[in-house]
């Protein structure tokens, strides 16, 4: 397990100084050499594979700084920070597919609608798309049906982009995941850290992501003059809630990798 309160502090830092081109990448080893993981954007990243660009949810808020032409790009849902048309258009080469759900066919006319279930084989990569919904109920609401989280093949290693949901069953009966990014602190309480956690150890994959973490944020790169704080259980600020995660993960022998998911605004 990383030293995640040093790890935290660090990344901090590094957002205050980091020029903003400068986008850091993680490598895990695949089949044939490294898999590159990028952290861009609130739910958005970049897998990079002997070539391959995947792109995951895309969204063109900040520039789409480093986010390479995509081969094959995938969408979670049809709202706007999970399918952006216009990131798409900007990252799509000649022929890449677009992954979506059946409500992103208003959006997206040529994309490819997968269901909850059901499993393709696209740009050469496999992909399952999981079921994505809520156990809570309230608003903002997320249906049974309507969203994807998907499970993509690349390299021999599998990753998991839950998009927004909780550990609902069809997430617990994935197998074999090696690397999870969960959404954390969404609305109503729903995936604390402490449900984070236990669906990662559910899981037991060798890293976990949280994604999709910090909502006054994407609310800040919407409205610059909103000044809203969250509000999340326990009291705990958005830095504090992924200490909790880390520590919930202690001695799982599940690593916490923090991206550089929300650079700075200023």
């Amino acid at each position: 397990m990383m030293d995640f309160t040093n790890g935290l502090r660090s990344l901090l830092l590094l957002s205050l100084t980091l020029p903003a081109a400068n986008i850091a990448a993680d490598s895990i080893a695949g089949t044939n050499g490294p898999i590159e993981i990028t952290p861009l954007l609130h739910s958005s990243v970049q897998l990079e594979y002997e070539g391959m660009v995947i792109q995951v949810d895309p969204w063109d808020r900040l520039g789409l700084v480093g986010a390479k032409p995509a081969d094959l790009i995938l969408a979670t849902d049809d709202v706007g920070h999970h399918l952006d048309p216009e990131a798409i258009a900007k990252l799509r080469k000649p022929g890449t597919p677009v992954v979506i759900t059946a409500s992103g066919k208003a959006k997206l006319e040529d994309g490819i609608v997968i269901k909850n279930g059901e499993m393709i084989k696209v740009a050469g990569i496999t992909v399952e798309a999981v079921a994505a919904y809520d156990i809570i109920q309230g608003e903002p609401s997320h249906p049974k049906g309507d969203a994807n989280g998907y499970v993509v093949t690349l390299g021999g290693k599998r990753f998991y982009f839950a998009g927004v949901t909780e550990c609902v069953d069809e997430v617990k009966a994935l197998e074999n995941i090696d690397v999870v990014f969960f959404a954390m602190n969404v609305p109503l309480g729903r995936m604390t850290p402490a449900a984070t956690a236990e669906c990662a150890r559910i899981l037991k994959p060798d890293l976990v992501y949280p994604y999709h973490y910090d909502q006054v944020y994407t609310r800040k790169l919407r409205n610059p003059d909103f000044e809203g704080t969250a509000q999340l259980p326990d009291g705990l600020s958005v830095a504090q809630s992924l200490e909790r995660l880390a520590e919930e993960l202690q001695g799982s022998g599940i690593e916490v990798k923090l991206g550089e998911f929300y650079p700075p605004l200023d």
